[in-house]
């Protein structure tokens, strides 16, 4: 019984890694895309800006809303202890994604006050996408816990650290956002967008170093798991793909010749950050208190949960991949989403 439990525990676990990861890739490069909006200065560019991410946006946000559910239903002491501690950053990424999505309806409709709609969008985008590294870089860190209970405050998610990865964050989807729009747009914004890719990732390189810096600084544990023999020869690579992947997307930026390459080197860079945390911080999913297992929910509950999951996820990749594949190709300005 014992091993069936460890099974399930460990396939939660990857459903919600991947769907974590998803999230943050999908929802991320559109997040990114509004941020970058902001700094369009013509109607017309903001319009193809818009229409290269108006098929796909809002289903990106399935994403995580799979990962929340399944944390709860999993995990549901982590989701007991989790929630609580980082409530304050949730409630205002919310509030931005509900604002940015009526501001994306209403700068086609409120004429008159396009300009501030559009506005809300960039800033929007901007807050949530703040916000989102805010519960990572308090999640990091770990919480104040009395047994089973978060009992700290609701401000305590924000530390030097936590406003640190929120920075990071912003630059890393604006990175997805850059590499989204060199494969939708062409001409001048493209070129906009080749050369906003390139800042990001000078930004996102020097998080990179920062936090994988203070991360150990900070955690005995995570110093150890790093930088002790013979974890420091296993998990060279790691820092080694870092940087040739910089390397590959800074190029691939700067080169009129690619389409594709941007993005997916941003991609990489943000698949090895994210195994990083995963290293630094398994098997804890309440880090430096409670592991998986321990904040698991029981077998028949996680099994019960396992049956549905196992036909609607297909389902879900299925028909995000068929949008993508439908709303391929480069975006116009005389197709997409329209005023009226």
């Amino acid at each position: 019984m014992n091993d069936i439990s460890l099974d399930f525990v460990l396939i939660w676990t990857l459903i919600l890694g991947v769907g974590v990861f998803l999230y943050v890739l999908l929802d991320g490069f559109d997040l990114g895309v509004g941020m970058l909006f902001g700094f369009v200065g013509t109607t017309a560019s903001r319009n193809l800006i818009m229409n290269s991410i108006a098929p796909v946006w809002d289903g990106n946000e399935t994403w995580l809303i799979l990962g929340v559910v399944g944390l709860l239903a999993a995990f549901p002491l982590a989701f007991a202890i989790i929630i609580p501690a980082v409530y304050f950053p949730i409630a205002v990424m919310l509030l931005a994604f509900a604002f940015r999505g009526v501001a994306f309806e209403f700068r086609y409709r409120d004429i008159e006050r396009k300009s501030f709609w559009d506005r809300g969008f960039a800033l929007g985008s901007a807050v949530a996408t703040f916000s989102q590294g805010v519960v990572l870089g308090a999640y990091i860190q770990g919480f104040k816990i009395d047994g089973r209970q978060f009992v700290g405050s609701s401000f305590d998610c924000f530390t030097p650290f936590s406003v640190v990865t929120g920075v990071a964050l912003m630059l890393g989807y604006t990175l997805l956002g850059a590499g989204w729009l060199v494969i939708k747009t062409e001409g001048d914004l493209q070129a906009f967008a080749r050369r906003s890719g390139r800042r990001a990732l000078v930004g996102v390189v020097l998080a990179i170093v920062l936090v994988s810096v203070w991360t150990p600084l900070s955690e005995t544990d995570i110093w150890s798991r790093w930088f002790s023999f013979p974890n420091l020869i296993l998990l060279l690579p790691i820092p080694i793909l870092t940087t040739a992947l910089t390397t590959v997307a800074w190029r691939s930026f700067g080169s009129s010749k690619s389409q594709l390459t941007p993005f997916l080197s941003s991609i990489g860079l943000f698949a090895l950050s994210f195994l990083g945390i995963a290293i630094s911080l398994w098997p804890m999913i309440v880090p430096h208190h409670y592991t998986l297992w321990q904040a698991a929910s029981s077998e028949k509950t996680q099994g019960f949960l396992l049956v549905g999951t196992v036909f609607l996820l297909p389902m879900v990749l299925i028909y995000t991949a068929w949008c993508y594949w439908v709303f391929r190709g480069k975006v116009r300005a005389d197709l997409g989403y329209h005023e009226g």
